[in-house]
């Protein structure tokens, strides 16, 4: 069995948080492995997904054989009729990941980079039936109570703290430094992440969702930060997605908590990010869109969804599980098979868009959020981020645009996601306001630091600033204990904003 990432000669620890490091170095890898299938990693596949989407269309019809990480056997679902029976038809495709045969014969190395996206956890995501409707309903319960007036309040705090860093200076780059960053500071306050551990997670969880070597030290440190935030909330509860699934009716277990944030965390970061970062390059490169949408023609919102069908935030969806022998899109099936969910793929299929020039403004019938049972329950809050956070930047850079030709425009591409590496774009400078929200939070911030200080200089009067031995055994004791999580010691404004410095 072939490996896509050759181990270093001398291995050093990841550090914490991982770096992103790049995709998949894949020298050597080439594009066809064993039995001439197609593999979907390495250099060819991911330096045009859609390229590659077409000769397996062309190849197979619907449903097309491939190889992903480590040569392991799944079928791409191409067409977009195809992609639709099965998400709607459970019984049949399963979403539970221990049906998969390379899994129940321990084919799959414990190192893999599949296994973050597809080893089994107690989630909605991989159940069915009466398990996931219990999953599934406390999990909807707490997302729907956030309402989109609170919402556009975090984005709104958000947008203008992250423009107001580049403001002055009449350029930006709208990915690193806007697109990767706002749907994971707006999350974190609907989980209720403490703001410090932003900016790492930003990093942690773009690393894992490209399926890095690192993946599995990304994980862990998405992991260990929201167990923490667990924690914190059994003790002080609050208006957030944690304390609603800790305390709902459905009793999850804390694993069950857990998990469900991470998936919610890492699944809502990468598919804003890049609904971001593609309707902004739409708006930048296409004048007959932002002309539309300035001029009432059609609302953000009406627009965004010719960007779902044209870039979708997820390439691909994996997977479902055949629980017996079938035919799908004339291709045979055997039970414990793995299938992919193509969107990108289904989305172009020539029988639902003959003229993919035609435009589909409004039209939601698109593959992007799924369908059936498992479609995605937190598209509503991801589009509403998305909009938000586009009509803000626009209102404080008005005239921003492109700063380089489009054709230098550039993608990098992971087996279930393709992205925008870089949106320069420049402006003319301004200062930006803050936002009120961000000056009241400093403000509660540097008071209940000051009061912090005032009682540790009196106890430290009062105790005549000494410490016993055994108070300082204790100390260590429960340092030592602590989750491996940096404790939020910097703002997260400074924190992020040093990044942006750099």
């Amino acid at each position: 069995m072939t490996t896509p990432f050759p181990e270093p000669a001398d291995p050093a620890p990841a550090p914490t948080p991982p770096p992103g490091c790049p995709a998949h170095a894949g020298g050597g890898i080439a594009p066809t492995g064993p039995g001439g299938l197609r593999r979907l990693y390495g250099p060819e596949a991911e330096a045009d997904p859609a390229l590659l989407y077409d000769k397996l269309r062309a190849e197979h019809g619907d449903v097309a054989p491939v190889l992903l990480h480590g040569d392991h056997r799944a079928w791409l679902v191409l067409g977009h009729g195809a992609n639709i029976a099965v998400m709607r038809t459970p019984s049949l495709f399963s979403r539970d990941s221990r049906l998969w045969n390379a899994f129940r014969d321990r084919e799959v190395p414990p190192d893999s980079p599949l296994l973050p996206v597809i080893a089994w956890q107690p989630i909605c995501v991989f159940a069915d039936g009466e398990e996931h409707r219990r999953l599934r309903g406390a999990l909807v319960a707490g997302l729907n109570g956030f309402d989109q007036r609170g919402i556009r309040r975090h984005v709104r705090r958000f947008t203008t703290d992250l423009v107001q860093v580049v403001g002055p200076t009449g350029e930006a780059e709208l990915i690193s430094q806007f697109a990767e960053h706002l749907p994971m500071l707006v999350m974190t306050k609907l989980i209720g992440v403490p703001d410090e551990y932003g900016p790492q997670l930003v990093v942690a969880a773009r690393d894992l969702m490209k399926g890095t070597a690192t993946a599995i030290a990304s994980n862990d440190y998405v992991v260990t930060s929201l167990r923490r935030t667990v924690a914190i909330k059994r003790e002080q509860p609050g208006d957030d997605l944690t304390t609603r699934l800790l305390a709902h009716p459905a009793g999850l277990t804390e694993d069950e908590v857990l998990e469900h944030l991470r998936v919610v965390l890492l699944a809502a970061n990468e598919t804003t990010v890049n609904l971001i970062a593609d309707s902004l390059k739409m708006v930048l490169t296409d004048p007959r869109f932002r002309a539309h949408v300035s001029g009432g023609q059609m609302t953000l919102g009406e627009a965004l969804d010719q960007v779902l069908w044209d870039a979708p935030p997820m390439s691909l969806v994996a997977g479902r599980w055949a629980t017996a022998d079938t035919e799908l899109g004339g291709q045979q099936i055997a039970a414990g098979d793995m299938l992919l969910l193509g969107l990108a793929a289904g989305n172009v299929d020539p029988v639902v868009r003959p003229d993919l020039a035609a435009p589909l403004h409004g039209n939601r019938s698109h593959l992007s959020f799924g369908a059936g049972p498992h479609e995605c329950p937190g598209q509503d809050i991801g589009r509403h981020v998305a909009e938000a956070g586009i009509d803000i930047l626009l209102t404080l850079l008005p005239d921003v645009r492109l700063a380089v030709p489009e054709e230098e425009l550039t993608w990098s591409s992971a087996w279930i996601s393709r992205h925008l590496t870089a949106l320069p774009v420049e402006f003319t400078p301004r200062d930006i306001e803050p936002d009120p929200a961000s000056v009241a939070e400093a403000e509660a911030e540097l008071a209940v630091a000051e009061r912090a200080e005032a009682a540790a200089a009196r106890a430290g009067k009062a105790g005549g600033g000494t410490e016993s031995a055994e108070d300082t055994d204790d100390a260590g004791a429960s340092e030592q204990a602590a989750p491996a999580v940096p404790a939020p010691r910097r703002g997260w404004w400074d924190v992020l904003s040093g990044l942006f410095r750099r």
